[in-house]
């Protein structure tokens, strides 16, 4: 990395709209060039003529934008099909018991308190992954028990909340339909994804 002079206010500050900007272009679309786009930069920055018209500019987005909502619409059929047939052979265990909705679930420690309601608070421990194995998120991990509404949360997870009593740990295999749908949540969990929780009904608030 060459040495660059950062000691002035107005230097750190365009050093972090360069960094700003720099993540943003990191996520634009699969294969974007760091080289152009700096050239491209340069050539607003200064004021100086396209080296591209806008049509042709405007039709290279469309064509990615294009590209990506075919590759996304895969993705997401993958996602179903894979999904659907977990559930289906996850069904069919001892111990799994599958609901009226189509959510499954698997008693690890029965519990001996209250059930919660809709409008109830609790306190949980939590640690949920993909079909595949991959943690996507943990309380465990933190640490740190998590507070929340019963129907604030994902539909799989206000059902089986509902059906527990507090010391209870289960583990949920939750549908696409009653976990985040057909939008996913960001870049951890896509779009028609089943989901895996393991999680502890600590108390009712």
């Amino acid at each position: 990395m060459s040495d660059i002079d950062l000691s002035t206010t107005e230097l750190k500050a365009s050093y972090g709209v360069g960094m700003q900007m720099g993540q943003q272009l990191k996520g634009a679309f699969k294969d974007v060039s760091l080289a152009a786009a700096i050239a491209g930069l340069k050539d607003g920055f200064n004021n100086q003529p396209p080296r591209i018209e806008g049509d042709a500019i405007n039709a290279a987005f469309q064509e990615i934008q294009a590209a990506m909502a075919a590759e996304s619409k895969a993705a997401a059929a993958e996602h179903s099909k894979e999904g659907e047939a977990f559930l289906a052979e996850n069904a069919k265990r001892d111990g799994v018991t599958v609901t009226e909705s189509g959510l499954q679930y698997e008693v690890l420690e029965a519990g001996s308190g209250d059930k919660p309601q809709a409008t109830s608070t609790v306190r949980t421990h939590y640690r949920g992954t993909l079909i595949n194995g991959d943690e996507f998120d943990s309380s465990y991990s933190r640490n740190e028990p998590t507070e929340f509404p019963v129907n604030g949360v994902i539909p799989g997870w206000t059902e089986a909340l509902q059906l527990m009593e507090v010391g209870a740990k289960w583990k949920l295999f939750i549908p696409y339909q009653l976990a985040y749908g057909e939008q996913g949540a960001g870049g951890a969990i896509g779009p028609f994804q089943a989901l895996v929780f393991e999680i502890e009904l600590i108390a009712i608030l």
